[in-house]
């Protein structure tokens, strides 16, 4: 972003372009204080007509004066630029004392050198208030735009934040079925080691349907003998 010195028009148009902007200034503020005055200080049944009776009496003569006011200006600013051969606030600040300081020249040296005080102080706020609003917004088009990106999830973070996006589910995992095999090896080998028979294997159901046990076979025992002998 360009400071007030070098964004404006170069020396001798710029003395052009700010009589015309300060004439439209003083025209258009001129007619909105005199049209309400004339309001107020006509009669009733004729404010409207007083106003614009006002308008066109003072408005044009308001008008003038900042034009002479802003040319002058220019004109003291291109000479320092001549003069200094650099563009800064001094310029300004000197160029507004010196105008305020010729305007009131008829008046006495003691009248010029107030109006060439006033003048240079008036611009020296207008130059720092332009300055200090230039750093500020210098300051925000350089300042990096900082994107948050979502946390992985932490086990122990506060609030059970688990890293989804907010407005969508969870994803659910899905389980895996385990194999018979898996698990009979897993039983067998738990049972193993509390009953010892984990290396042992139970047997299969047929493909008929019908399963078959097979006993051990053991010794019956002794029929009992009731003969005396």
């Amino acid at each position: 972003m360009g400071t007030p010195e070098t964004s404006r028009e170069p020396c001798p148009d710029r003395i052009l372009d700010d009589i015309g902007g300060a004439f439209g200034m003083g025209a258009v503020g001129g007619s909105a204080f005199h049209f309400l005055k004339g309001i107020y200080n006509s009669p009733k049944g004729a404010r409207l007509i007083g106003g614009s009776q006002a308008v066109r009496m003072n408005a044009p003569r308001v008008g003038g004066s900042f034009a002479v006011w802003g040319g002058l200006f220019s004109a003291f600013d291109c000479t320092m630029v001549y003069v200094r051969q650099k563009e800064d606030p001094w310029n300004s600040i000197i160029a507004g004392a010196a105008t305020g300081g010729f305007l009131q020249m008829r008046q006495g040296l003691a009248a010029s050198s107030r109006s060439a005080l006033f003048g240079g102080v008036l611009l020296a706020l207008i130059e720092g208030a332009g300055i200090m609003l230039n750093k500020v917004l210098s300051q925000q088009q350089q300042m990096p735009i900082m994107i948050e990106e979502p946390a992985a999830n932490v086990a122990g973070m506060p609030g059970g934040f688990s890293g989804q996006l907010p407005g969508r589910l969870p994803a659910q995992s899905v389980p895996e079925p385990l194999s018979e095999a898996g698990s009979s090896s897993d039983s067998g080998s738990w049972l193993g080691g509390w009953f010892g028979g984990g290396n042992k294997k139970e047997s299969q159901p047929t493909s008929s349907g019908s399963e078959t046990k097979i006993l051990e076979s053991f010794d019956a025992p002794p029929v009992p003998n009731f003969e005396y002998k």
